[in-house]
């Protein structure tokens, strides 16, 4: 009788270590880095089985790295965002392609049938609004639901209520608050060389530190790089490269059009 129990003891403490075992491979696995395209891809095969890959981009969204992942299958394109530090699934949506939709004929559904839809659609999410709009022609309705910690956003449309587009992303926690917006990286840049076109705009990790990078052109063809701390707004760095060849008639006015 006590070599049963201890038996069984011995063999319920196996189980709990077996367990606790698979649940940190699990963890571990789930909290895995992205290194590269090909890891991007091969979650997003996953994810959307049978789709053909067309696009990867790797950037920096508000301080965060992430991959999207541009599918094709059948009738629809897919964008899926991962981010890269644990390959977390953070949006996800697709639409299908503007060639495949009629434009429809009769009435228009209403609003009071189209909540209907997107709530079988979001199984228990709220609609947070609807509004009637015209995409390429045809009359649509946005909806906007959340449900639990997702934002969702579907396009149905207006006449036959097909859902042509669907998309949801992960709500924010407030972590973008942390950085300055891309629009105050401009206004400070602009105002720092006296004006000009912003011509482009990138955050980026420079030595551990986050900074927004911006070009500029002035009225007089003058190059600016100018490198801007994300979170304080102070201007780490500009570099100029002036146009001593600089000729007005070497240029078009659109004023004399």
């Amino acid at each position: 009788m006590k070599k049963s129990r201890r038996f069984l003891t011995v063999f319920m403490m196996f189980c709990l270590v077996a367990a606790n075992v698979f649940c940190f491979s699990d963890t571990a696995f789930a909290a895995k880095k992205i290194k590269n395209t090909s890891a991007a891809k091969k979650l997003a095969r996953k994810e959307v089985k049978g789709a053909t890959v067309t696009e990867v981009d790797k950037e920096y969204e508000k301080g965060v790295l992430v991959y999207e992942v541009t599918m094709e299958k059948g009738q629809k394109e897919y964008k899926l965002t991962y981010r890269a530090s644990d390959s977390k699934l953070i949006a996800y949506e697709w639409e299908i392609e503007s060639w495949y939709i009629k434009k429809g004929k009769g009435k228009l559904i209403g609003t009071s049938k189209c909540k209907k839809l997107a709530k079988k659609q979001v199984s228990g999410g709220t609609v947070k609004s609807v509004a009637r709009k015209r995409s390429d022609g045809i009359d649509v309705y946005k909806v906007k639901m959340q449900k639990g910690s997702k934002n969702y956003e579907l396009t149905f449309h207006a006449r036959t209520g097909k859902l042509l587009e669907y998309e949801w992303e992960l709500k924010d926690k407030g972590s973008k608050s942390k950085y300055i917006s891309e629009k105050k990286a401009k206004q400070i840049a602009l105002e720092e060389v006296g004006g000009g076109m912003v011509i482009k705009i990138e955050f980026d990790m420079d030595d551990g530190i986050p900074v927004y990078e911006i070009e500029i052109i002035d009225d007089d063809r003058n190059e600016y790089e100018i490198k801007i701390h994300a979170k304080t707004g102070k201007i780490l760095d500009i570099e100029v490269d002036y146009n001593d060849d600089y000729d007005d008639d070497d240029y078009d006015d659109d004023d004399d059009d």
